[in-house]
């Protein structure tokens, strides 16, 4: 049980750091370019010796790859806006019932049966990312409050997705946390060539304080994966139960820390939609 309770403490870390970076004046994006340096490292270090001369002749899994640093990148940084903009507990939540599309991707690509309690747990889903969403304030926040929320809702389902279709079909090639160490390089790769240009265009400049900050994320980040990856053999339970639980306590831990921490309001609607959401992960467990 050691790695489940890590696992749920290291990615309730991420959310939490995202918060303090503005407090530290630590750059957001350069954060996340070097937090992706940080953990393709910590993989490589990690499992690089078992890489296999069969993973450069069979290179089916490059163009995955490509796939999910793409993603990675793309939603880490949307990710660590919304919860400085949004709130750490209502970006968490949205993260989280990504596993909603997961789950209907995985219905209709591998003919996944479809039992009324998953329905119900996939329309309090929805719901849940609506609820969490709602705001009192302009029009444009509502607009940008949507536009991040249901990104991160949707881009995080499909790269759970894709993982998972890596998974089942690439793990005789690469193993996991390999080719999710190539992925993080690729993502810094292609991060740091976007800092580079903005660098040579004078819009910005390297500062340590943005390195330290981004080797401190990358640490939890590739960790809250392996963890999840050895929970998945070391627990007593099915896959999707261990993802369940961990996204339950995730969501719990980052409303507790948004709350008592960030002094974070939550209205009436966005309690609803934290209960809902909390309420549909507990349907999944439920169902498997």
């Amino acid at each position: 049980m050691t790695d489940l309770f890590l696992a749920i403490f290291l990615s309730s870390l991420i959310f939490v750091l995202f918060k303090v970076f503005p407090r530290f004046k630590i750059d957001t994006f350069q954060a996340i370019v070097f937090n992706y340096i940080s953990a393709f490292l910590c993989g490589y270090i990690l499992y690089g010796s078992d890489l296999k001369e069969e993973a450069w002749e069979n290179t089916n899994w490059i163009f995955y790859a490509v796939l999910a640093a793409l993603l990675f990148i793309s939603l880490f940084v949307l990710m660590g806006k919304s919860a400085q903009k949004n709130g750490m507990a209502i970006t968490s939540v949205a993260v989280k019932m990504s596993m909603a599309v997961s789950v209907l991707g995985m219905v209709f690509i591998y003919n996944e049966q479809l039992p009324f309690l998953k329905i119900i747990a996939i329309l309090l889903a929805f719901s849940g990312v609506i609820l969490v969403s709602f705001s009192k304030k302009s029009s444009d926040s509502k607009q940008q409050t949507w536009w991040m929320l249901l990104i991160l809702f949707f881009g995080s389902g499909i790269l759970d997705l894709l993982l998972n279709y890596v998974q089942k079909t690439q793990v005789d090639v690469i193993s996991t946390a390999l080719f999710s160490a190539f992925g993080f390089g690729i993502a810094g790769l292609i991060g740091l060539g976007i800092l580079i240009a903005q660098i040579i265009r004078q819009k910005t400049r390297i500062e340590f304080r943005n390195v330290i900050g981004g080797v401190i994320l990358g640490v939890p980040n590739f960790f809250s994966i392996f963890l999840l990856m050895r929970a998945y053999n070391s627990v007593a339970w099915s896959d999707s139960s261990v993802l369940a639980v961990i996204n339950v306590a995730v969501v719990c831990i980052s409303t507790l820390c948004g709350t008592l921490i960030f002094s974070e309001k939550i209205s009436w609607a966005k309690g609803l939609g934290l209960c809902c959401s909390l309420f549909a992960i507990y349907l999944f467990y439920l169902v498997n």
